[in-house]
């Protein structure tokens, strides 16, 4: 049985602010979620927690004390921490001693200007005590803080299930989106927009590949779980990772094709573009062509030397257009005409 949370003396380190504490809850399994502050947290930390009963803990880092109150008085292990402090918010799933790390990323995908922003969760596991923390809000903790009572989760790995769904759910979502702005990138691809399709294009590739980093698993920690699990991991759970790991999978392939065809169409845009050029280059190197016998004979007949033909002569003049226009219909013709096969 759980002993009743008694009053604490009023002390630093059991004050929400001081603590960083967002939520905190405590799980059983005859009734509903149990909201928790700092000090009511810290109190059943000293107690021995009965068979499926866990705390949630969900902390802001930015507060300079959080993790050390949450070292202090729930046994986290420092890697969890290490692993914060590295700088690495690539989807994780590995096994920490005898707990469970996650590191979860939460994308808002903006489909007008065709980019993301990520807030990377950490989360720390074990039978008794579940860990959250954050440095930006992250949509999916507070969507499933609104469905607490609904949710009603049993066991610890249930919660970590949960946040995984979630993400996979945002990794379909953010390929869906991308995948209806490629196909009206497509259909203009005719027209006379091609320069700024293929500045989306980019964009979209881009973004395509920064959510592949971030929300893709890291398949070698994910297949060391699952060969070898915690002990405390029932097999239920870990038939649900695999399912995971499969639903991942495809939104992963889903991905890789969707960038695949991304690259084509840069291809083809690339293509039209380098034909355009070669074309403009054409043009002016038959205009260059054309206008090279007038050229060649206004720089004879503009010598200041003796000699110079038909200078008197009355009709000189048109002579002179008449031959440099039979000039230019030779060159223009020599220009355009069609090599035999």
């Amino acid at each position: 049985m759980l002993q009743p949370v008694l009053p604490l003396a009023s002390l630093p380190d059991f004050n929400n602010d001081v603590a960083g504490l967002i939520h905190g809850y405590l799980f059983t399994p005859a009734s509903l979620p149990q909201r928790l502050n700092a000090r009511e947290a810290a109190q059943l930390s000293q107690q021995q927690l009965p068979e499926s009963t866990f705390i949630w803990l969900h902390i802001n880092l930015n507060h300079a004390r959080a993790e050390r109150w949450v070292q202090d008085h729930f046994g986290v292990d420092h890697d969890f921490f290490d692993e914060i402090h590295s700088a690495s918010p690539r989807t994780r799933l590995a096994q920490q001693n005898d707990a469970l790390l996650a590191v979860l990323n939460d994308v808002t995908f903006s489909k007008e200007e065709r980019s993301t922003q990520n807030a990377t969760l950490w989360m720390w596991c074990c039978p008794r005590v579940v860990v959250t923390a954050r440095f930006r809000p992250v949509g999916m903790i507070e969507r499933m803080h609104q469905q607490m009572n609904e949710l009603k989760f049993a066991e610890p790995d249930a919660m970590l299930l949960w946040l995984l769904g979630e993400q996979e759910a945002q990794l379909e979502q953010v390929v869906r989106r991308s995948s209806q702005a490629v196909d009206a990138i497509e259909e203009r691809l005719l027209s006379a927009a091609i320069k700024t399709n293929r500045r989306e294009l980019g964009q979209l590739r881009r973004m395509l590949l920064r959510v592949q980093r971030l929300l893709a698993p890291e398949p070698a920690a994910l297949f060391r779980l699952l060969n070898r699990p915690p002990k405390w991991l029932k097999r239920e759970p870990l038939g649900e990772l695999r399912i995971f790991t499969e639903e991942f999978s495809v939104a992963l392939n889903d991905l890789a094709s969707l960038m695949e065809r991304i690259r084509l169409l840069q291809e083809e845009i690339a293509a039209r573009l380098m034909e355009q050029s070669n074309r403009t280059l054409f043009l002016l190197t038959v205009i260059t062509v054309l206008a090279l016998p007038i050229n060649i004979v206004a720089g004879f007949f503009g010598m200041n030397v003796g000699g110079i033909p038909l200078a008197n002569n009355p009709h000189g003049f048109l002579l002179l257009v008449l031959v440099v226009l039979a000039f230019t219909l030779v060159a223009g013709w020599l220009a355009f005409r069609r090599p035999r096969d």
